[in-house]
């Protein structure tokens, strides 16, 4: 479903090269929920955004679902990262002008396939966010921003949700909710990727990978 081919990533910091990951090789399969763990510097939000196609690797390759991202032009890998992929951020990414209902839309503007205004109303209530459709981003909870950010994410159907460190800025209540979600979703048959440095979400996993320095341990 996912593969990654000797992934390397060297970023430049004045004269020197940092070497973030270093040749790492991963498979994941079709509904598998993983988490990627490591302390801060490991490399797991790097590792995330490059299986996103968001950031390019110093060298190496990443295929999902038959197509490697890189090969892609820019534009192409835009458009499949709107359709097939769902991104959740701990800093949920929202926008402070619009209102939950116009966040949840967003990828309306990217996605081939249009969202129904009959989805959103359905995916808010199921997450128990249907009260606050209209309110900005500034009238919510953290738990209620990272739902609306969740939302977004499923929206629209990917086969994978890849999520940054999602549960970081709540509560240990608000944290179990949004793994739930998470939970519902690859029970269904989607595929997650979660990086993490905290110990609530391990019995939501079905596999636990770690990085140190760049690098996967074994």
């Amino acid at each position: 479903m996912l593969e990654i081919k000797s992934i390397a990533k060297t970023f430049k910091s004045g004269k020197n090269d940092v070497v973030a990951l270093n040749d790492i090789h991963l498979r994941v399969e079709k509904s598998e929920f993983v988490l990627i763990k490591g302390e801060s510097g490991s490399g797991k939000s790097t590792l995330l955004f490059i299986m996103g196609g968001m950031l390019n690797p110093t060298f190496g390759n990443v295929v999902v679902n038959g197509k490697d991202l890189f090969s892609l032009s820019e534009k192409n890998r835009g458009k499949y990262r709107a359709n097939e992929i769902g991104f959740v951020f701990q800093s949920y990414h929202l926008l402070p002008y619009l209102n939950v209902y116009e966040n949840i839309m967003l990828p309306n503007e990217l996605a081939e396939t249009k969202i129904d205004k009959e989805a959103v109303f359905k995916i808010v209530e199921e997450l128990g966010i249907k009260d606050r459709l209209y309110h900005k981003p500034s009238q919510l909870s953290a738990g209620e921003k990272q739902r609306v950010a969740l939302a977004r994410a499923l929206i629209i159907n990917p086969s994978l949700i890849l999520a940054d460190e999602p549960t970081g800025n709540l509560d240990e209540r608000n944290t179990l909710e949004v793994m739930k979600y998470l939970k519902i979703f690859q029970e269904k048959g989607g595929t997650v990727i979660m990086a993490t440095h905290g110990n609530l979400a391990d019995s939501y996993a079905t596999r636990t990978i770690r990085l140190h320095k760049g690098e996967l341990i074994k």
